[in-house]
């Protein structure tokens, strides 16, 4: 499955940069995010529990950040496997670009599942996938455009 999607943050570009390579402030925007610890600059490893219809799992796997053009874009993947549930591969490329005070993140992500989760119908796990990702991008705005106000 493919999304695409675009947020206008109230932040520099740099905080925004920042903010995307914060394992604190990420853990707090991904929805169900139990664990994000980073290994190295480039690595971090991650259990998220999620629920998909009736199928409810906890996901733990690595996350790995690569094609760095700080502070501009960069692609970050992963794989985790939930189980019995099946398992969740993807990556996002992301890129940001400034707009006077503002910054527009944009991403074109793809996602893959298998297991338990894959016979769920790929509508029911489709609008789920999306639903995450705007929220994750819907959370990650607020909080670092609150993050930005309470610098200035």
């Amino acid at each position: 499955m493919d999304m695409s999607g675009e947020e206008r943050i109230a932040a520099p570009r740099e905080v925004v940069w920042a903010a995307l390579n914060d394992p604190d402030m990420l853990k707090q925007c991904i929805p169900g995010c139990q664990s994000l610890e980073m290994k190295s600059p480039s690595e971090l490893s991650a259990t998220v529990k999620i629920r998909i219809g009736p199928v409810s799992a906890s996901f733990a796997g690595d996350v790995v950040l690569s094609n760095i053009n700080a502070p501009e874009s960069y692609t970050i993947s992963g794989e985790g496997k939930g189980g019995i549930a099946g398992f969740a591969r993807g990556g996002a490329d992301v890129t940001l670009v400034e707009d006077g005070a503002e910054t527009l993140l944009r991403y074109e992500a793809k996602a893959e599942i298998g297991g338990k989760l894959a016979q769920l119908g790929s509508r029911l796990v489709d609008s789920t996938s999306k639903k995450l990702a705007q929220q994750f991008f819907a959370d990650f705005n607020a909080a670092v455009s609150a993050r930005a106000a309470g610098a200035n």
